[in-house]
């Protein structure tokens, strides 16, 4: 993983091998996600997107869960929440991608869980369905990733 990262979470790789504890990081610009799985590293556009460094091999076949702090402002206040992420990867298809792709993101803020439901591994919108069910005056806060 490289050390120019500004964001790490710690989380899990499971597959029919084991689980495993990980951290994934955000490149500096936003852009990019890197993990370490099994002593080899693996990096994409996207969380739904990391392929093996060397080979180019997409990740496939495995479930993915980590957990973020993501600050919502409340009433012009920011308050501390924390994003649980999981996603689940299917096995490869034809092309090497896998054959299903689904992300559950869930924030927990001011003692309630807000779900997004399953989201074809688009972070963006999976974020946009939990916006849509925050209290009048909430917003998610601080830097939100751009293509993760």
């Amino acid at each position: 993983m490289s050390t120019e990262s500004t964001d790490v979470w710690t989380g899990w790789y499971r597959d029919r091998r084991g689980a495993e504890a990980i951290a994934l990081a955000i490149a500096p610009s936003g852009h990019g996600v890197s993990t370490r799985i099994r002593g080899a590293e693996y990096e994409g556009p996207s969380f739904a997107a990391l392929g093996a460094a060397e080979s180019g091999e997409r990740l496939s076949g495995c479930v993915l869960e980590w957990d973020m702090p993501l600050p919502v402002t409340l009433d012009g206040a920011a308050e501390r929440a924390t994003l649980s992420c999981l996603l689940t990867l299917g096995e490869a298809g034809p092309e090497g991608a896998p054959g299903r792709v689904d992300l559950n993101l869930t924030l927990h803020f001011g003692g309630t869980a807000y779900e997004s439901g399953v989201a074809d591994g688009d972070f963006d919108e999976a974020l946009g369905r939990i916006r849509r069910q925050l209290p009048e005056g909430a917003d998610l806060g601080g830097k939100l990733l751009e293509s993760a």
